[in-house]
């Protein structure tokens, strides 16, 4: 068995990356931006059947300093980047999210270049393959990049350009270091915990009773396949050198999203709403709420991707979409995020 870093490991796809190297038997290291976050990661895991005991070590380490890394990458065989910078509001520099995504994903290649690491996986999105294009019927797939001319949020930009400035530091500088590109789409699944990502916000937003919902696509992916798809590309010999788009089948409406979290989850989707908001409407709101602002470029925009290559390469198997939807519902329900009956 390995040596393997996670970065980020409180994260919510950081904290299922190690419940499955755990499970397989690893040795795991992670890094925290505080040592205040160790004692709930190894809660989190426990709560998911995993006693990580001494096969965990956490590092305090940051991805805007060299601190830290050197120890924490120090006898490792293999790194996973998930971590990389995503406020809960826009910020109003993008350099603030940019400049920490993209050299702190090339701090972490330098050092594990230094300690001889075997490869690293690097966490990216399909944000990094299908904006700023014109719409087309074709499924993106792994050969296409991003235009970061495009429109774009801040996260999706740092995450293009930190993906472009790793594949860059390979080129010129990597050595015998190995890389692998993991882009997933919009992660779903089961929250280990009350602290989860912000594409779970979607679905406590609809069984918090949303007031319906805008015409919006997303492509969805299970947290579990996420993290399954990082551990096939840490090994595999095919996957140096390549990336691979995690999704499960075509980019869902939303208002599909709710009609499965209201047939899945009985009483505790009481409030899911049953109608689609019409783009006037949308535009109108958009007015007077910046949130609702950021979504009106993206009504109607349906981006599809394949996960093929995945499934051909490294025999990578998703689950329905379906499950993951409710699989976030049924953890928030869990953990106390929402009610198990709405008032």
């Amino acid at each position: 068995m390995s040596t393997v870093l996670v970065t980020g490991g409180s994260g919510f796809v950081g904290s299922h990356v190690i419940l499955q190297l755990l499970q397989a038997g690893h040795t795991v290291r992670t890094t925290v931006r505080s040592s205040a976050r160790e004692a709930t990661l190894r809660e989190m895991l426990r709560s998911a059947g995993a006693e990580p005991g001494e096969r965990l070590s956490c590092f305090v380490a940051d991805l805007v300093s060299d601190a830290g890394w050197a120890e924490a990458v120090a006898g490792c065989d293999y790194v996973m980047h998930v971590a990389s910078p995503m406020p809960a509001a826009a910020p109003k520099n993008e350099d603030e999210l940019i400049i920490p995504a993209r050299e702190g994903a090339v701090r972490v290649l330098r050092f594990a270049r230094d300690a001889g690491v075997k490869r690293v996986v690097f966490t990216s999105t399909c944000g990094a393959i299908y904006y700023g294009h014109p719409p087309q019927t074709a499924a993106f797939d792994e050969t296409v990049w991003s235009n970061v001319a495009g429109e774009m949020s801040a996260y999706v930009r740092s995450k293009v350009l930190a993906e472009r400035a790793v594949w860059e530091f390979m080129q010129r500088e990597g050595g015998a270091l190995e890389l692998t590109v993991v882009n997933p789409s919009g992660i779903f699944g089961p929250v280990l915990g009350a602290d989860f990502a912000a594409s779970i916000d979607l679905i406590k937003g609809l069984l918090a009773g949303a007031p319906g919902c805008p015409r919006l696509f997303f492509s969805v992916v299970d947290v579990r396949d996420v993290a399954d798809l990082h551990l096939k590309a840490m090994t595999h010999p095919e996957a140096k050198g390549q990336r691979f788009i995690a999704v499960s089948g075509r980019a869902m409406p939303m208002i599909e999203v709710a009609r499965v979290l209201r047939s899945r989850l009985g009483p505790a989707a009481g409030k899911v709403p049953t109608r689609q908001l019409p783009d006037w409407f949308v535009r109108l709101v958009g007015v007077f709420s910046p949130r609702m602002r950021t979504l009106i470029p993206l009504l109607g925009n349906v981006r599809n991707a394949t996960s093929a290559k995945a499934e051909r390469v490294l025999g990578w198997k998703p689950r329905p979409w379906e499950e993951a939807v409710v699989a976030s519902g049924e953890s928030l329900v869990k953990f106390g995020v929402v009610p198990a009956v709405p008032k």
